[in-house]
């Protein structure tokens, strides 16, 4: 009441008016568009607010309307900022900006939840390094994000900075080390971001592709969703060159972009749930497969997926799997034991010859490698979403060495889930809330 009294009385006075002027909208704001989706602008930082951009900011370095400045680092070039939006979101924002105003992006992680963007433009190189803000409350949430913008005229930037700007890194609690998400390293590059790649990633914008038609009249929808989820890459090292939006969905895929886009497609449609993904593996972890080494660009998706025991290694018992042969065809046996534990997150039934008969009926079962068994068994106790329904439709024919097509491959992506409890990529595509 008192406050209402003061406010009242302040009515056609100089005081009132200074008072309205500090309370309204910085008028110079302006709202942005991502994903369709408008971003609320955040209020300049107020006098009580130390943090100040310096004047040497760059000004074609993109800023995020909704985050507030937190910290200047001067010597080192770099900004710390923090936001109450979801790091995908701020992720998808800077990914988009650099893409589409001139910048050359020259390494992007394949989590797009949190890890490092790196673009040039013309002598300047800009590092972004995007981290979710745990949630101490709620292990299973986050409470925003915070991000670093670090920036470099002429020469190289050093090493990726890692999302706090002090020189000192905090012990994490806990939680966060449960999570992952902080804590000391002796490596200058963050453990939650794949090794640097020196061929960049291009990654097609919702609906580019040029061929999808020719795929099965099935699969069309299940390839555009994954594109809008920004899990189907191409590299332009390889033969696939920039500006060349054609999918070759009948084109055999390798076990390296099946197992790309199965580590991506999986956290990107688990993105709410941190307990379903899957962990990039650390730059400076020991390599599993000889003929993976960390200076490959895949290194953090394959070797991750081989830590958490969805690939077969030493790691989980195979003496034998010394190699991973990343760039041979990918087989339609091999692509049940690497998705379908995704699918189950449980132990694979035992299954035997004849059960494999007498279920799915295949009159080729005798040739399935006894260790895939148990996936096509678990696979058909999955109903209409199975794997094989979905990418191969009806068949008595399973043809466990047949390379398995790149349409195939995203439709067995566009699922992930178990006896009606799951997640299709369609869904993911819907609005947060």
């Amino acid at each position: 009441m008192l406050g209402c009294l003061l406010l009242t009385s302040c009515a056609n006075s100089g005081l009132g008016e200074s008072l309205q002027t500090s309370l309204a909208a910085d008028p110079k704001l302006k709202e942005t568009v991502i994903d369709g989706q408008a971003i609320a602008p955040t209020p300049s930082p107020t006098a009580a607010s130390e943090a100040k951009l310096p004047t040497t900011f760059p000004v074609e370095i993109p800023q995020y309307p909704a985050a507030v400045l937190q910290s200047v680092t001067e010597s080192d070039q770099a900004t710390q900022w923090i936001s109450t939006d979801s790091s995908d979101r701020i992720f998808a924002f800077y990914k988009q900006q650099l893409q589409t105003n001139g910048w050359t992006l020259e390494d992007s992680p394949l989590n797009t939840t949190q890890g490092t963007l790196t673009a040039n433009r013309n002598d300047l190189k800009v590092s972004i390094a995007i981290q979710p803000k745990l949630d101490l409350s709620n292990a299973a949430s986050t409470a925003g994000t915070d991000f670093t913008i670090q920036y470099q005229q002429g020469s190289l930037l050093g090493a990726a900075p890692s999302p706090s700007p002090t020189a000192s890194t905090p012990t994490p609690t806990p939680e966060e080390a449960f999570l992952g998400l902080s804590g000391s390293s002796d490596d200058t590059t963050p453990s939650n971001q794949p090794p640097i790649s020196s061929q960049p990633v291009i990654t097609l914008p919702p609906n580019s592709f040029t061929d999808i038609d020719k795929a099965p009249k099935e699969l069309p929808p299940y390839i555009t969703a994954l594109a809008q989820l920004g899990v189907l890459e191409l590299s332009s090292g390889g033969k696939e060159k920039a500006g060349n939006n054609n999918f070759a969905p009948n084109k055999p895929v390798s076990r390296r972009e099946y197992a790309r886009w199965l580590f991506a497609a999986n956290n990107r449609l688990h993105r709410d749930r941190l307990a379903q993904q899957i962990r990039p593996a650390s730059s400076s972890a020991q390599p599993i497969f000889r003929d993976v080494p960390v200076s490959d660009r895949d290194f953090a998706a394959i070797q991750g997926l081989a830590e958490a025991g969805i690939l077969s290694s030493s790691l989980s018992g195979d003496l034998t799997a010394v190699n991973f042969r990343p760039d041979a065809q990918l087989s339609r046996e091999n692509l049940l034991l690497w998705k379908v534990p995704m699918d189950t997150r449980q132990p694979l039934p035992t299954s035997s010859l004849d059960t494999i008969k007498q279920t799915w009926g295949f009159q080729d079962a005798a040739r399935i490698d006894p260790k895939a068994q148990r996936a096509v068994l678990a696979d058909f106790q999955n109903g209409d979403q199975s794997n094989i329904r979905r990418a191969f439709g009806y068949t008595t024919l399973f043809q466990p060495k047949r390379a398995v097509t790149r349409a195939e491959a995203a439709a067995t992506l566009g699922y992930f889930g178990y006896q009606g409890e799951g997640i299709s990529a369609q869904e993911a595509l819907k609005p947060e809330g």
